[in-house]
């Protein structure tokens, strides 16, 4: 029962090969301009250097959006297995208009720092700090934060009870 997944977010189809694109045409058009009609040397550089990055990232957004996000009693893993934090190790979380969070996700804090790590589009981490949204759809998680929230209500309840 402690492995049984509560929720899963999964990025949105549309919105992950719209980033993807967007990103793959940036990286091109630089590098189409930086070929085709040389500006100086430096400005040259500084396109064709832009444009392998943009390159870049649009592999690394096809690649963190083919995983799952999921929700169990006692972790939050991805579908490869990479544990982004234990449900007692979360100190709040914060899904507010204001807070500091990916589109359509949510902010958690732990109670330990861990190692920076970003999968674009789909969840970052800065030391006590963990974004989940992105390129995911808000109804999936607004529910994954919603069973968060009760998840850790109830686990300061029975702390203060016992």
């Amino acid at each position: 029962m402690e492995d049984e997944v509560l929720a899963r977010v999964r990025a949105s189809a549309p919105r992950r090969w719209m980033g993807i694109a967007m990103l793959a045409t940036i990286g091109g058009l630089s590098i189409y301009v930086a070929l085709a009609a040389p500006p100086a040397l430096i400005w040259q550089l500084f396109l064709l250097a832009v444009g392998a990055l943009a390159l870049f990232m649009a592999e690394r957004l096809r690649r963190a959006t083919e995983l799952t996000l999921e929700l169990t009693e006692t972790e939050l893993r991805d579908s490869g297995g990479r544990v982004l934090a234990r449900v007692a190790d979360i100190q709040s979380l914060d899904s507010s208009f204001f807070a500091f969070k990916p589109s359509n996700g949510f902010l958690i804090r732990t109670k330990t720092p861990a190692a920076r790590a970003w999968r674009p589009g789909l969840w970052w981490r800065v030391g006590r700090r963990i974004g989940i949204g992105g390129v995911t759809p808000g109804s999936q998680t607004k529910m994954m934060a919603e069973i968060l929230s009760a998840m850790l209500a109830r686990r300061d309840q029975d702390s203060q009870t016992s």
